[in-house]
């Protein structure tokens, strides 16, 4: 059965986040309209909730009322990110420049995700911070402690240790950069820059100054282009389907997907383009095309990361090869994304030679339906899920429990394409 229609998939999982830690931080009130309902963002909200931050959690939208720099108060218990690495990793950046003592725990996945990325730049920053493993491993303690600037050169492309310093910079004194190696995810730049806050940028540095306070203002949370992801793939790849995503972020950090799809083949056209928030967004019509493997090597691993497994999916469908390298990040995603990735698609029938930084996938080969197992990884579970529409018996994907973490309506939007109303 095609998928026909138009649907709305959760705001931004990455920019909720950011919206509630510098709403907290704000001063005044400020309304969050289409936020990821997901129990990663709702973990970061209940953090501050916890250090006495005042949090109207309703269904479409969420009221925060700031309580500035400097007014957070210490969390009574330890605090509980759940299964978001992007939560306790930001948090920790905020924490390191409180006035108390504060510690930072997750699930069991969560308490296996290097940690040391982030407190190693803090501790030069002058936190004083100490975990599992001498701060490698959560849970994190935090004593609170005045912050100095610093130039970090971060080893790694990635958004969460930049904007993890960037965050502890609001509250050092003087001047903390950051330089990549290449421009990671830029939601907290933009946030920053459409709060107020002075930021400066030259090539892969962007640099701020502590502050000593800033307004709050509303945020209309951009929809979540990983989560569109799944939809993208499905219509490709399933014949006759013909489906719009409406108001989804196309932030050019983030648009590895779509340039990986459309070189693959796929037919999908950007509608209505505006900006929201500080974000690019558009429309994304999506029509089913035949699809062909393609190189996806390291340059553009830093825009695609979150949608590898979705990814895996379309290049097990398309015909020829598609080569995947310089991922090894995805060893210490949710899960190792590499290696249960390939268990799951060869369940199918796929032919997938697993590599320590990626993969190759023979496409083609039609796939036949299984038991398939989620390993506890949201993205795995709803990727899976979408292999199953187009492989041929009954296909069933046990614990999807985690797709709560970002997507808690995945499967009624899914079903709702599936549906002659067409209406996700």
């Amino acid at each position: 059965m095609a998928l026909r229609g138009t649907l709305t998939v959760p705001g931004d999982k990455s920019i909720t986040h950011r919206a509630i830690i510098l709403g907290a931080l704000a001063d005044g009130e400020a309304t969050i309209t289409n936020y990821c309902t997901g129990e990663d963002c709702l973990h970061t909200a209940q953090a501050f909730q916890a250090m006495g931050v005042s949090i109207d959690i309703g269904p479409e939208r969420m009221k925060v009322v700031g309580k500035g720099l400097s007014s957070l108060q210490e969390p009574a218990s330890i605090v509980d990110c759940g299964n978001s690495g992007t939560g306790i990793r930001l948090l920790a950046g905020v924490l390191a420049g409180q006035d108390f003592f504060s510690v930072l725990t997750g699930d069991d996945s969560t308490r296996r995700r290097p940690m040391g990325r982030v407190v190693g730049p803090l501790r030069e920053m002058g936190a004083l911070i100490t975990g599992r493993r001498g701060g490698e491993l959560a849970p994190l303690a935090i004593t609170g402690t005045r912050l100095r600037g610093i130039k970090y050169r971060s080893p790694l492309v990635s958004a969460q240790v930049k904007s993890s310093v960037l965050l502890a910079g609001l509250f050092a004194k003087g001047t903390t950069s950051v330089t990549e190696r290449a421009l990671s995810r830029d939601h907290t730049e933009r946030l920053l820059d459409y709060l107020g806050i002075p930021l400066t940028r030259h090539g892969l540095t962007v640099s701020l100054t502590g502050q000593r306070s800033f307004a709050a203002k509303d945020i209309v949370v951009a929809g979540d282009l990983s989560a569109a992801a799944f939809f993208l793939v499905g219509a490709s790849l399933v014949p006759d389907s013909d489906v719009t995503i409406a108001g989804v972020g196309v932030n050019p950090t983030r648009t590895g997907i779509l340039d990986v799809l459309r070189d693959m083949g796929a037919r999908i056209d950007l509608v209505n383009p505006r900006v929201q928030a500080g974000e690019p967004v558009a429309d994304l019509r999506v029509r089913s095309a035949p699809l062909h493997g393609i190189a996806i090597g390291p340059d553009r691993i830093p825009q695609t990361i979150d949608e590898f497994p979705i990814l895996c999916v379309a290049a097990a469908c398309a015909q020829g090869d598609t080569v995947i390298s310089g991922a090894k990040e995805l060893r210490v995603k949710e899960s190792d994304r590499i290696a249960t990735m390939a268990t799951e698609l060869r369940r199918m029938g796929a032919e997938v030679e697993e590599r320590s930084d990626g993969m190759r996938i023979a496409g083609g080969r039609p796939l036949q339906g299984a038991v398939c197992q989620s390993h506890g990884d949201h993205r795995v579970a709803m990727s899976m899920t979408i292999a199953g529409l187009v492989a041929s018996g009954e296909t069933r994907v046990e614990d999807t429990a985690c797709v709560a973490t970002s997507f808690p309506e995945f499967d009624k939007k899914l079903r709702g394409l599936l549906t002659p109303s067409g209406q996700g």
